[in-house]
C-alpha cells in the first residue's frame, strides 16, 4: 500500500516477501538511478488536443514527451523488449507513454502489457495518461499488474482548462471550451481518487504554463494530495513549433525548482525528471531511442 513517502509495498504471491516497487523505478525515486526503464511507443492516438502539444512521430533530435522515431505493434514491442533486456540486464521498468495517450489506445496497451508479463513476471509496469479514460480502465490496469500511473493534470479550474485544451474527444464526440474542460477535470480526478486505496502509485504531472496556470500550481498539488496522489512532478513547458502555446514564455530552471520546493510540504516532489521521449530506453539522463 501507499505510505507518506510515496512508495508501494506489494506482497509477492509466491512468497512472504514484501517488495518495494519503487526500488527499481527511476522515474518515481532518484534512489533507483542505477536501473533503466523502457518506454514502448505503441499508443499513437490521443483523445484530447493540448495547446502545447504537437505529436511529431519521427523526431530523432528532440527529447520531450510525445516524440518517437517509430510506432510499434504489441508483438513488435515484445520482441524489442526481449532484445533490449538481453543487452540491458538492469532494465526494470516498462512504461507506455505515447506518443498519444496510453488509454486512448487501449487494445494496443493491453496486449503489449499481456505479452511482456507472460515473458517477464518481475518487470514493473507503468503508464502515462491524460486521465480521460483512467476511471474506465482502472480495474483492468490493476489486473494487468500496472503499479505506477502518471496522470497529467494542469489546473483545477474549468476556465483555465478551456485555455489549455483545444478539444476533448469522449465516446466518439468532441467537446470544446468549458464543456470539454469540465468533462476532462471530472474524469481525471475521479481516476486519481479511485486509485487511492489500490496497490497503485499515482503521480500527477503538472506542466508549468507561464501566464496560464502558474498562479495556482499550489492548488493543483493540494488537490492531488486530497484525491490520493502520492507524488507530483512539476515540469517546465517546452515550446513546440506550430502549436498555440509556441510563443508562451518558458519558465526558467530556477522558477521550476522554486515551485517544486514551495510545494514539498504538501506532497513529495519529483526533482529529477528529464521529460523523456515516448521511446526512451536506459537510465534517466543517459537515454536512447528504442529504435
Amino acid at each position: 500500500m501507499k505510505n507518506l513517502l510515496g512508495t508501494i509495498r506489494l506482497k509477492d504471491h509466491n512468497s512472504d516477501i514484501t517488495i518495494d516497487k519503487n526500488e527499481k523505478h527511476p522515474c518515481f525515486t532518484a534512489k533507483a538511478h542505477d536501473f533503466a526503464r523502457m518506454h514502448l511507443p505503441v499508443a499513437p492516438k490521443c483523445n484530447i488536443q493540448c495547446n502545447y502539444c504537437h505529436r511529431k512521430y519521427d523526431c530523432n533530435n528532440e527529447s520531450r514527451p510525445g516524440v518517437t522515431s517509430d510506432i510499434l505493434t504489441p508483438k513488435e514491442a515484445l520482441h524489442k523488449y526481449i532484445e533490449i533486456k538481453k543487452k540491458m540486464p538492469n532494465l526494470s521498468v516498462v512504461g507506455i507513454a505515447g506518443p498519444g495517450d496510453a488509454l486512448a489506445n487501449w487494445e494496443n496497451t493491453k496486449e503489449t502489457l499481456r505479452y511482456i508479463r507472460a515473458y517477464d513476471q518481475d518487470v514493473v509496469f507503468c503508464l502515462s495518461t491524460n486521465g480521460l479514460k483512467l476511471r474506465k480502465y482502472a480495474d483492468q490496469l490493476i489486473e494487468l499488474g500496472v503499479t505506477h500511473i502518471t496522470v497529467t493534470i494542469n489546473t483545477v479550474y474549468e476556465d483555465v482548462a478551456a485555455k489549455i485544451y483545444k478539444y476533448i474527444r469522449y465516446d466518439g464526440k468532441k467537446y470544446f471550451g468549458v464543456e470539454g474542460a469540465r468533462l476532462l477535470l471530472k474524469e481525471q480526478w475521479a481516476g486519481v481518487a479511485y486509485l487511492e486505496d489500490k496497490d497503485v502509485l499515482t503521480k500527477v504531472n503538472i506542466v508549468y504554463l507561464k501566464g496560464i496556470n502558474d498562479d495556482h500550481i499550489d492548488k493543483i498539488v493540494e488537490k492531488a494530495e486530497a484525491m490520493g496522489a502520492s507524488v507530483t512532478n512539476i515540469m517546465g513547458h517546452i515550446p513546440v513549433a506550430d502549436t498555440p502555446f509556441e510563443v508562451l514564455e518558458q519558465a526558467t530552471k530556477e522558477e521550476i525548482t522554486q515551485v517544486r520546493l514551495d510545494n514539498m510540504g504538501t506532497l513529495p516532489q519529483m526533482l529529477h525528471c528529464n521529460q523523456c521521449r515516448a521511446d526512451a530506453v536506459g537510465k534517466i539522463g543517459g537515454c536512447r531511442s528504442v529504435s
